[in-house]
């Protein structure tokens, strides 16, 4: 017997009796339109975002859903605040923020499962109050130059990094896209809303436990194929480039060895210029002080890494780098000097380079030959390739120009803005405070950080359109909307009914470990907002049928979907790491099976316990 629900008009409450539900034609369409979408993301036909927004206008144009309730999800405040902790993110990236605090973690080797808890536990912190893609993003290079120089595998550490972020990121209602879906989807029912913390006592509980997989028994399923270093030979791309040591530098009282200058893959620290020293060879207990020019040679990532490197600047005269337009847009611009050019026979100060072309020039490549000497003293031969910090104008300009062969901008490598790292780590600070006290909305507060950034110069407002992944907004948007089809329809109510009929006798515990499967199943094979987006109205209507509490059937599927380890397609962090860590699909598997069910031993034993059934 059908009764109203006291929680929210679209859902109805079933009276334990087993009775089969009839299914009309709105429920079978529903069903039907969503078990096709499973099928079409499990065949990867096409991407989430595209399916689930297909999937939407056929119940809008059925009228399962009027127009307003189809794109009603995307009016929803969780969206806007996931596209603005992405701008957040971008930004603590642009200044060099993370790479300060993330970057500096690692520090020296101290065999792999010390350093896997240097770097999983810091990643997991931040990961709680910022989007764990762009810090995966971020880490990815620092930890495979890290691993370089310590001669150890990056596979150990890459997919470790991946988890550590998700593992972090449960721990809060900002850390993921799938718990701000859930936390949309539970204000739409009109149920409490939840506060900050509000997966805590769950979350950190699953976070203690993974942490303690990843540092004491992942490392030995995790793969060990150690690449051999990038050295230089005849066959490197050998650039010569001469970085100066800023006053005020943290650089400035430390040795060679302790700055890290060492051992970079594929470069060599070939002299310090001291004034009237000149320091060859450069032993690893040197001692380096503000304007030294320490002339390098090495293999062009990694010169385009020291320009990333707080406390070191080009060693062209500082003048020229301030009057050069653009500041931190400038590019990276890798030019080949023609036979033709007048700058052939002159040296880079004498062909006045910063006025003609509006460009400064940082290194020089020259095939089989090492270049001697200051950048500036350089005589230019046809041939020469220059790596050049250029006005932006500098394509447009000089792109088709007689004076180079080729020119070609070099994308992310822009120097961060290392100035106002600490004022965008006070605005995530501000924010995170204002949201854990209670005193705004996470979607207002995310919004404010936004704007302080923006008007801070710690991001450009063409960098934060930019670093927005409309993507996953897409398909949280489609996927709340597909929710509401699914409670309108009726298709929601019958699956629970179905669901408690196969195991509501075994009693809700039985049907809360159902659910977590079912979640757990869809997140690893689907997208993980596909995932609530189906199992949310699920759960919520099995909860009301067996009239329990709905909380720890809605905090099931907010861990199940987030916590999915075993497949690669499953997060974007494992996208990130799946290629550059060499790993193939099985290192997922044996690593996150494991993982997996680790998670969900602690999430099906502390949720009944935090939140009574």
């Amino acid at each position: 017997m059908l009764r109203p629900c006291p929680t929210h008009r679209a859902f109805a409450c079933v009276e334990l009796g087993y009775r089969a539900l009839p299914m009309d034609w709105q429920i079978a369409f529903t069903l039907g339109m969503v078990a096709l979408a499973l099928y079409t993301m499990v065949r990867e036909l096409a991407s989430p975002d595209l399916v689930l927004m297909a999937v939407l206008i056929c119940f809008g144009a059925t009228g399962i859903l009027s127009p307003r309730e189809t794109f009603a999800g995307f009016a929803n405040p969780v969206v806007a605040t996931v596209g603005a902790l992405f701008i957040v993110s971008t930004a603590l990236r642009e200044t060099g923020a993370l790479d300060m605090t993330l970057g500096k973690a690692l520090g020296r080797s101290g065999g792999v499962r010390l350093s896997m808890a240097r770097m999983t536990l810091p990643v997991a912190g931040l990961s709680a109050f910022l989007n764990n893609a762009p810090i995966v993003a971020m880490m990815t290079p620092t930890v495979i130059d890290w691993a370089r120089r310590n001669r150890l595998s990056a596979s150990q550490f890459l997919i470790p990094l991946s988890y550590a972020s998700i593992l972090g990121s449960v721990t809060t209602i900002i850390g993921t896209s799938t718990i701000l879906t859930v936390t949309g989807m539970v204000l739409d029912a009109g149920l409490p809303p939840w506060n900050f913390f509000e997966p805590a006592p769950v979350g950190i509980l699953i976070a203690l436990a993974g942490f303690l997989y990843l540092i004491l028994i992942a490392p030995s399923r995790l793969p060990n194929d150690v690449e051999p270093a990038e050295e230089l030979d005849d066959r490197s791309r050998e650039y010569t480039a001469a970085m100066r040591v800023t006053d005020g530098s943290p650089l400035d009282g430390l040795t060679i060895e302790e700055a890290n200058l060492r051992n970079l893959p594929g470069l060599f620290l070939v002299e310090i210029d001291r004034g009237t020293r000149l320091i060859t060879p450069v032993g690893p207990d040197e001692v380096l002080q503000s304007g030294d020019i320490l002339v390098f040679a090495g293999v062009l990532s990694t010169i385009i890494d020291l320009q990333r490197i707080r406390g070191l600047e080009p060693a062209a005269p500082e003048e020229l780098l301030q009057s050069l337009p653009g500041g931190r847009n400038r590019p990276m611009v890798e030019a080949v000097v023609s036979a033709s050019s007048p700058l052939i026979g002159q040296t880079v100060k004498q062909s006045n380079f910063r006025s003609v072309y509006d460009a400064v020039v940082i290194a020089v490549h020259r095939n089989a030959e090492r270049v001697q000497g200051k950048i500036g003293d350089i005589v230019l031969r046809p041939g020469d390739t220059l790596l050049m910090q250029c006005a932006p104008a500098f394509m447009r300009l000089h792109h088709n120009s007689r004076d180079f062969y080729l020119a070609s901008e070099l994308p992310g490598a822009r120097t961060p803005a290392f100035d106002r790292a600490g004022m965008a780590l006070g605005i995530l600070a501000a924010m995170v405070l204002a949201v854990a006290l209670g005193q705004i909305h996470i979607s207002i507060a995310a919004f404010v950080a936004v704007a302080a950034l923006i008007g801070t110069r710690c991001i450009s407002a063409a960098e934060a359109r930019q670093s927005v992944d409309w993507s996953v907004l897409i398909t949280i948007g489609a996927g709340l909307g597909i929710a509401s089809a699914m409670t309108r329809s009726g298709a929601a109510d019958f699956v629970a009914h179905g669901l408690v009929t196969a195991v509501g006798a075994l009693g809700p515990m039985a049907t809360l470990v159902v659910i977590y499967l079912l979640c757990l199943v869809m997140a690893e094979t689907l997208h993980h907002n596909a995932a609530v987006a189906i199992m949310f109205p699920i759960a919520l209507a099995a909860s009301l049928q067996l009239g329990v509490d709905s909380r720890p059937f809605i905090m099931t599927v907010a861990i199940a979907s987030a916590c999915a380890f075993a497949f690669p397609v499953s997060y974007q962090t494992h996208l990130i790491v799946y290629g550059a860590g060499g790993y193939r699909f099985r290192d997922f598997l044996r690593v996150g099976i494991p993982l997996d069910l680790i998670c969900a031993a602690v999430a099906l034993t502390a949720i009944p316990r935090i939140w009574p059934l």
